[in-house]
């Protein structure tokens, strides 16, 4: 497991679809912000928490397309499939990989890119932490997304669209813990929502992901 882990650590870095992509399109995303909206800091202070949730999630969302796509291309899928080690431990592998190598940087990310659209002070613990305990789900759900288009061409869009709309709960939640955080509103109801929502995917779509690889390799 740790081999197949540090495999595709490598394999996300050198294919240029991990760590620097998604960090470089969360920095892009924060910073054309204010130039849209404005200079005022009342106003950007007001959006900062739903901003750098929604570049958190596209920032995520950009490297999904190459999760099992590379395996599917050299036949390592098939013999991932064929291993002692069973599916569902696979796709939890390259769930954290991703989480690594995209989810994390992101979330040590956020608090220097939360100065630049003048966040409170109050609300960079809470970014911090919203992003800490949501960021996994996305990976989670992403590798499932790939699953479902693994094996397609052109299948990034499609990727997208399925996607997507199951991100959606994460999001609501996780910005909503960073913007009651900044304001000094209570954040038990969401915080415990959005872990709530981390862990019914890890516990739930390994098995889904596994089962839809299994169905695509026959």
């Amino acid at each position: 497991m740790i081999a197949l882990l540090l495999r595709d650590l490598k394999l996300a870095f050198r294919a240029g679809g991990g760590f620097g992509l998604g960090l470089a399109f969360f920095l892009i995303v924060t910073v054309l912000v204010p130039f849209s909206v404005g200079p005022q800091a009342a106003l950007l202070s007001t959006i900062a928490p739903g901003i750098l949730w929604l570049g958190a999630l596209l920032a995520c969302l950009l490297s999904l397309d190459r999760l099992l796509a590379l395996d599917w291309e050299d036949g390592s899928l098939d013999l991932l499939a064929t291993a002692p080690l069973p599916l569902e431990a696979v796709v939890t592998i390259k769930a954290l990989a991703h989480w690594l190598t995209t989810g994390l940087p992101l979330v040590l990310a956020a608090p220097v890119l939360g100065v630049l659209l003048n966040l409170p002070a109050p609300g960079f613990l809470w970014l911090v932490l919203s992003l800490l305990v949501g960021t996994p789900a996305m990976s989670v759900i992403g590798t499932f997304g790939a699953a479902l288009t693994v094996g397609l061409k052109r299948g990034g869009l499609l990727l997208s669209l399925l996607v997507l709309p199951l991100y959606i709960p994460t999001l609501i939640f996780g910005a909503e813990v960073a913007r009651r955080g900044a304001t000094g509103i209570e954040t038990q109801t969401p915080l415990l929502m959005l872990a709530g929502i981390t862990a019914a995917t890890i516990a739930l779509l390994p098995f889904a992901s596994a089962a839809v690889l299994r169905i695509n390799l026959r």
